[in-house]
């Protein structure tokens, strides 16, 4: 029994299996977001399966909006379980290896190894990373960044800008690339959310 709205959107609550088959059909992509933010396989797959419990129980969400809610529950896993900070003095964005980089290929999801530059992002200082793939990958405002990670704005534009010029001065000193949207950079193809 849906209701309609006086603008034509539906007020139905998505349901459990609604939310099931979210996750099925968009596994590689809920993962790769996991896998992202974490830079960690089994950080990633706790990520997921956190953001799979906390969706399936969480019953005031509308069902047109049921797709957007799974990817911000990993994000908000991935958020309690990293606690990025501004200013971590125990990490920089030096070329340092990755811990996905060299695993054995059942470790990282095929979608992960097609995409040169996704070391790239994963080297990111994890507040830089979570910045970069919040602002510009899931497209969330600087006020929504700072409140999430609980700092200010200003933090949140310079952790874009910091990353951004961290990607870019990697990818022109070991490649030169056409004119590419700053999503390419990343390597993922976010359209098919």
């Amino acid at each position: 029994m849906t209701q309609e709205y006086k603008n034509g959107r539906s007020n139905e609550y998505a349901t459990r299996s609604d939310f099931c088959r979210i996750y099925v059909e968009q596994t590689n992509s809920l993962y790769l977001l996991s896998l992202l933010l974490t830079a960690d396989p089994q950080k990633a797959e706790q990520c997921f399966l956190s953001g799979f419990d906390d969706s399936v129980s969480n019953n005031s969400v509308f069902k047109e909006r049921a797709h957007l809610w799974a990817r911000r529950s990993i994000t908000l896993n991935a958020i309690r379980l990293l606690c990025p900070r501004p200013n971590d003095e125990n990490e920089s964005n030096e070329a340092k290896p990755s811990r996905l980089i060299g695993k054995a290929p059942g470790k990282v999801p095929a979608e992960v190894q097609a995409y040169p530059n996704f070391a790239r992002i994963v080297g990111l200082n994890a507040f830089e990373r979570f910045i970069f793939i919040m602002s510009i990958l899931e497209e969330y405002s600087d006020q929504e960044c700072s409140l999430l990670l609980d700092c200010f704005r200003r933090n949140v534009i310079n952790a874009r800008t910091a990353a951004i010029r961290h990607l870019a001065s990697v990818v022109t000193a070991t490649e030169t690339l056409p004119e590419r949207d700053v999503s390419d950079l990343a390597g993922v193809n976010y359209a098919n959310r």
